[in-house]
């Protein structure tokens, strides 16, 4: 039996498993007198005090076991634990209903989650992890329930549970959990995330797998594919110690290439740097060989919240990225690209009935100008720090590069006039991401110092098929002939003056697509950190001129799949390192 799950982490485990199951306890709601209630308030400050001390000591297992980039997770859970969203709320809502701690902290937690687990963002979706996390921390330290261990398995399994928490990951033993799968959860998990920094292999989004498994049954766990094999045959179990063997070997073949440069075989150089959402996602890049940022998504700094993030606080974490990767490494900044699927309960958007093609974006820091300014005034500060370079998203005209550019140089004026240095010199570029700049990239490029091509959504407003609805995912096609035209044409057009095109989408680290977009001309190519040594390997054993070659016979083609057939039949290498 083989079931399917998402690929979380990627390699291999055999073995028997243990099932840790999730089990739910039942909250006893009580009603408190109101001096009941009072005490109860006193209680549960207590005892976050003793969860923070708690998290503090498991971020310190974490930063010895992965390292200070994942350390950074459990940062954010102690400042959730200060935070009036969640602690405050939970003694707003003892006093206001007379109830216990523990039923006031189950039906803020259940709120919290429902609000994240709802949002049409994966990145946001998995913020409800952390407040399970904290839950299920807090309630236990208010029941006095025993924490379970890990760490304590007699022989390495592989272990299925309904969801890892970040403190349940931090304290796995490599040594003794050879790999994990769960219910839920996806790529961006943290979960998930810890994974690959651990390198253990994970399977996660199973659905029901705790109920399918017992105890000593023996499975092939396949984090590269996403597979879990349920009962192998030795037939299966000896293909995949070949296979294991064969990855560990490729692993340390990409080890070699941590810091060469991201060369073909015939001597042309490219950029591959990574996306990020945060600073610890640039320490982590940096580890994975990444050359520098190619899209630092800032709306991350501003969601989870009650407000925004000053502009201290933004200079804070724009310069820690300038800093991990030093001047002579390009990180480029989006300027706050809201609206969409991501929203901010402290900032009241209307309803639309497409968000995705409404206020959002340029198109709402053209209107929120003092929000903006914050903003370009903390990139512009952290400049002086690193080869920082500031990126516009959703353009869509001329006229709002100039109004933002516009806003711009006022900030400059007031940053000089206060005698606050930045770099004067600072590249300002715009992503391509609808196809109304594509066409008019030719007179963009005059006046844009560089391009990004933001693939997720150019995808799906060339298709016209949302992105988010599973009717119409066949048609997120980036190797439709239709979008590769596109891409060519702002690639042209922005050579054509000089300019250098960047990738941020998906499809940058998509090692099917990159012998295309190489012979199409891309210069720098944004991606996952993950993907970023995978990426370098394959440039190293392909030539431009074959690319180029193979890309031009491409564009003449009919379908997505036909191309992509196409191109792995060109370059076997691709199977080779998929």
């Amino acid at each position: 039996m083989i079931l399917k799950g998402i690929a979380a982490a990627p390699g291999y485990a055999i073995g028997p498993v243990f099932v840790m199951k999730d089990n739910q306890v039942k909250v006893e709601r009580k009603t408190l007198s109101a001096p009941e209630a009072k005490a109860e308030v006193v209680r549960f400050s207590e005892i976050v005090n003793q969860a923070i001390e708690q998290v503090k000591e498991i971020q310190e297992q974490a930063r010895e076991k992965m390292g200070d980039e994942q350390a950074e997770i459990f940062e954010s859970h102690i400042l959730v634990l200060h935070d009036d969203e969640f602690v405050g709320r939970t003694k707003e809502v003892i006093l206001e209903k007379n109830i216990n701690a523990e039923a006031a902290l189950a039906e803020v937690t259940e709120e919290l989650v429902a609000f994240f687990e709802g949002m049409d963002n994966e990145y946001m979706n998995e913020r409800a992890a952390d407040f399970r996390d904290l839950n299920k921390r807090l309630h236990g330290l208010l029941t006095g329930a025993k924490q379970a261990s890990l760490s304590d398995f007699e022989e390495p399994v592989v272990l299925i549970t309904d969801d890892l928490t970040p403190s349940d990951s931090a304290q796995l033993d490599r040594d003794r959990v050879a790999g994990f799968a769960t219910n839920i959860g996806g790529r961006t998990s943290h979960s998930a995330i810890m994974a690959r920094s651990m390198e253990i292999p994970a399977v996660v989004g199973l659905k029901d797998v705790t109920e399918q498994l017992h105890d000593g049954d023996i499975v092939i766990l396949d984090g590269t594919t996403g597979d879990l094999i349920v009962h192998p045959s030795d037939e299966q179990i000896a293909a995949y110690r070949v296979k294991k063997e064969n990855f560990a070997k490729r692993k340390a073949e990409f080890h070699k290439y941590m810091n060469a440069a991201s060369t073909t075989v015939d001597g042309h150089t490219v950029e591959l740097v990574a996306n990020i959402g945060n600073p610890g996602d640039a320490h982590n890049a940096h580890k994975n060989g990444a050359e520098g940022i190619g899209l630092f998504r800032t709306e991350f700094l501003y969601m989870g919240r009650p407000n925004f993030p000053t502009e201290e606080e933004q200079f804070e974490a724009y310069k820690e990225v300038a800093e991990t990767f030093g001047k002579d490494h390009p990180i480029v900044i989006r300027t706050l690209d809201i609206g969409g699927d991501k929203e901010l309960d402290y900032l009241e958007l209307p309803k639309e009935m497409n968000p995705f093609l409404g206020y959002r974006a340029i198109r709402l820091c053209l209107d929120e100008t003092d929000m903006f300014k914050t903003q370009l005034r903390a990139i512009l500060r952290a400049s002086a720090f690193g080869n920082v370079k500031i990126m516009y998203p959703m353009i869509a005209t001329i006229v709002e590069l100039r109004a933002a550019n516009a806003i711009l140089a006022e900030v400059k004026a007031e940053l000089d006039t206060a005698g606050i240095a930045y770099n004067k010199n600072l590249e300002v570029g715009i992503m391509i991401e609808i196809p109304a700049a594509v066409l008019v990239s030719d007179q963009l490029a005059k006046e844009a110092d560089f391009f990004s091509i933001g693939t997720n959504d150019l995808v799906q407003y060339t298709m016209a098929a949302d992105r988010m609805n599973e009717k119409v995912s066949h048609l997120t096609q980036p190797m439709n002939p239709s979008v590769l035209r596109l891409i060519r044409m702002v690639i042209e057009n922005a050579h054509r003056e000089g300019k250098w095109v960047g990738m941020c989408g998906e499809m940058a680290g998509n090692l099917v697509a990159i012998p295309l977009l190489l012979g199409l001309g891309l210069d720098e190519f944004s991606m996952s950190a993950s993907s970023v040594l995978p990426a370098r390997v394959l440039m190293s054993k392909i030539s431009l001129a074959d690319a180029k070659e193979i890309a031009a016979k491409a564009l003449d083609m009919q379908t997505a799949d036909e191309i992509q057939q196409f191109v792995q039949d060109s370059f076997p290498v691709i199977e080779e390192l998929l």
